[in-house]
C-alpha cells in the first residue's frame, strides 16, 4: 500500500496528528476506567504514531508496525517511545503490558486466520488483570458506502489533498475497498497518486466469538459517532493477577 510505503513521508498531510486529539481522549478514558493502574502500553500497527502522540502522555508506549517508513515517521513525533518493526500476527516479545492497543490496523487482518493470529498476539502480550482495546472501523452490520475528502499543508511547503471512496465492489464476498486519490503538491508541481486498500467485513458475532474464545472478558462501550464515525470498540479484560 503506497501510503504506508513509498509515500509514507506524506502521511501526516493525509491525516494529521492533531486530527486524533478527540478520539485519543476517548481511548485514554476507556483504558483508565478499565485499568486505573495501567502504566505500560503496546500498540500493534501504530502507523505514523498519531494516536501515540496522545497515549504517551499517560503510558510508557512500545509501538510496532510492519512499515519501517511509517515507524520513521512516528519516531519524528514520538522519539521517546520504543519502536519495533513487526507484524501483529507474528510478534512475540518476552514481556507483557498493562494495555494492548490496536486501532484501525486491525482492518488489515483480511482472513479468519489473520484475525486469530492477531488476537493470540494481543492475548500473549496482555498481562493478567490488564486490558486491550481493539477498534475496527466497523462490523459487517454497520458498513455503509461513503465518500470523504481532506488534506493538509505542511511546514516544508508541501501540500496534500485527497478523495477517499469506500464501497463494496462485490457484495457476494466478505471484503470492501477503500480507494484514495491523492494530489501531492511539491515545489510548484502536482502529481496524482491512487492507492487501494482492502478491508474485511467481519460480523460482530464473529469478533465476539474470537475474543471470548481465547479467554477475554469483552465489553463494547459506545463511541460518540460525531468523533468516531462508524468505529466499533471492543474492550477486553484478561482476568487474573
Amino acid at each position: 500500500m503506497k501510503l504506508y510505503t513509498e509515500f509514507a513521508d506524506w502521511f501526516h498531510l493525509l491525516t494529521h496528528p492533531r486530527d486524533y486529539a478527540d478520539e485519543a481522549a476517548t481511548y485514554v478514558r476507556l483504558l483508565h476506567e478499565a485499568c486505573p493502574e495501567a502504566r505500560t502500553l503496546l500498540e500493534l500497527g501504530a502507523g505514523g504514531g498519531n494516536n501515540a502522540l496522545y497515549l504517551k502522555c499517560h503510558f510508557a508506549c512500545t509501538l510496532t508496525d510492519m512499515s519501517a517508513r511509517m515507524l520513521d515517521l512516528s519516531r519524528s513525533i514520538n522519539p521517546e517511545c520504543a519502536h519495533l518493526e513487526a507484524d501483529m500476527r507474528d510478534l512475540r516479545l518476552d514481556r507483557q503490558f498493562d494495555v494492548v492497543f490496536v486501532h484501525d490496523a486491525i482492518e488489515y487482518m483480511l482472513t479468519p486466520d489473520d484475525r486469530v493470529r492477531a488476537i493470540e498476539t494481543i492475548w500473549t502480550h496482555t498481562r493478567p488483570g490488564g486490558v486491550a482495546l481493539i477498534l475496527p472501523d466497523g462490523t459487517a452490520e454497520t458498513f455503509t458506502e461513503s465518500v470523504d475528502d481532506g488534506g493538509h499543508d505542511g511546514p516544508d511547503g508541501r501540500s496534500l489533498r485527497y478523495l477517499e471512496w469506500t464501497f463494496d465492489p462485490d457484495p457476494a464476498d466478505d471484503t470492501y475497498d477503500v480507494h484514495f486519490a491523492c494530489l501531492l503538491r511539491e515545489r510548484g508541481q502536482v502529481r496524482v497518486v491512487h492507492d487501494r486498500h482492502v478491508h474485511p467485513l467481519v460480523p460482530r458475532q464473529e469478533w465476539m466469538e474470537l475474543l471470548t474464545g481465547i479467554g477475554f472478558e469483552v465489553s463494547t462501550p459506545k463511541l460518540d459517532p460525531g468523533i468516531h464515525g462508524s468505529q466499533v470498540a471492543f474492550l477486553l479484560r484478561k482476568l487474573g493477577r
